[in-house]
């Protein structure tokens, strides 16, 4: 086991005002800390001592972290925070720099950015040393940016779930003006055309009667445009925690988009659970709408049951959102704990019920992933199209996508792998 040396104190050791405000970078940061915990933090602290720094970590864990997927954003906290008592001044000097010959080549960890960013909130860069006089004082830095992205293109391709604070709200306010538009579907019912389309004889000859039986201009008809309803399945597990929140955001503009072909759109959240939160979507204010919906969501960031959730939709819910040609639009990583084969059921039997199926997994991110995982091996075969669903642009690439019925995304290449290996 390894040994943590002793924590050592701040230089003006006010340890109640330092707990408090690691618990503010925390908020910050995502977790839900009130001043309630804040005071049970403090008393834990004094009531189990203030001598060894894995003692210390583990005593303000058990008081700040309440879900497994938090565990890590306070650890990142943690690090940056206690490390050193000029925390600041090295965590500005590492976010902040001065513009230097070379970067740091390590990519950042997941919720890393938004712990660094939680605790610097506010803060300016550190003022930069004296250069020493000479030649070289008046020399400019001239940056070639003729090949470089500009910064709306570069947020398009970072992972949601490395996004710093700041990174998800300017996602957030692109998604929103995204659409995700559909071709109507071909239709038997018809519609008056006005010098269009075939010719009406039940409408022509109607209106011969009128006028004695004299034929008079031909009624024309065209076939009547029929929408799709759009039914989204996100699993809001802790592994898609961040994923399924920007993406949610995403459906919100979705659904109260004019315009956009959709008859209706119908969103289902799963973890070990099947809420629908349609009407949730509705609300025009976004964050109200989210809101709402995630506290109707119980089990928002636990568990997940893919195959349960899936023949929960199939038995209470298939035949009243999947008529009229509807898309289902899944959004999972496909890691199931529950038995592959009734997995494999469940999901025949929703691709059977609907026109198409489109499965976002941001897994698929990796340049390595391979079919590997038992619940994904499931569910694959089941689907028309298998796409990623880690970013702004896959977003982008779906919106391009979902009206080709012969877009089949990763799923050919996927499938090849799963027969060879």
């Amino acid at each position: 086991m390894v040994e943590y040396a002793p924590l050592s104190l701040p230089d003006t050791p006010r340890l109640a005002g330092n707990i408090t405000h690691f618990a503010r970078s925390l908020r910050r940061a995502g977790l839900p800390i009130g001043p309630g915990r804040v005071i049970d933090a403090i008393r834990a602290v004094e009531a189990a001592g203030f001598t060894e720094k894995r003692d210390f970590y583990w005593t303000l864990h058990a008081c700040f972290v309440n879900r497994p997927e938090h565990a890590r954003i306070f650890a990142q906290l943690f690090r940056l925070y206690w490390r050193d008592p000029r925390y600041l001044e090295h965590m500005m000097a590492a976010m902040l720099p001065a513009i230097r010959g070379v970067q740091e080549e390590r990519p950042a960890q997941a919720a890393e950015k938004r712990a660094a960013e939680a605790l610097l909130d506010g803060a300016q860069a550190p003022p930069r040393d004296e250069e020493p006089e000479g030649p070289e004082e008046d020399a400019l830095i001239e940056v070639d940016a003729s090949l470089t992205m500009s910064a709306s293109e570069r947020l398009k391709t970072i992972d949601f779930e490395l996004m710093s604070l700041a990174e998800v709200a300017q996602a957030k306010r692109m998604l929103a003006k995204l659409s995700l538009p559909i071709k109507p579907l071909p239709s038997r019912r018809t519609a008056p055309s006005f010098g269009q389309g075939r010719v009406d004889g039940a409408r022509s000859l109607r209106a011969a009667l009128r006028r004695g039986g004299e034929m008079g201009a031909l009624a024309f008809k065209k076939p009547k445009p029929r929408w799709p309803n759009l039914v989204v399945l996100c699993d809001i597990s802790g592994s898609m925690s961040q994923y399924s929140r920007i993406i949610l955001h995403f459906l919100h503009a979705v659904a109260n988009e004019n315009g956009a072909g959709w008859a209706q759109v119908h969103a289902f959240t799963f973890g070990t659970q099947l809420p629908n939160i349609t009407r949730h979507l509705r609300t025009r204010d976004v964050d109200a709408a989210l809101k709402a919906a995630g506290a109707q969501a119980q089990d928002w960031e636990g568990g997940t049951r893919i195959g349960r959730s899936i023949a929960a939709f199939n038995r209470d819910w298939s035949r009243r959102v999947l008529g009229q040609g509807a898309v289902v639009l899944l959004i999972t990583d496909g890691l199931d704990r529950d038995d592959p084969e009734a997995l494999a059921r469940q999901m025949q039997r929703l691709h059977l019920s609907a026109r198409r199926v489109i499965w976002l997994n941001p897994l698929l991110r990796w340049d390595g992933f391979a079919p590997k995982a038992a619940g994904i091996r499931a569910m694959l075969p089941h689907v028309d199209s298998f796409r990623a669903g880690h970013s702004i642009e896959s977003l982008e690439a779906l919106a391009a996508a979902i009206s080709k019925p012969d877009d089949m995304g990763e799923k050919g290449r996927l499938l090849r792998m799963m027969e060879g290996g």
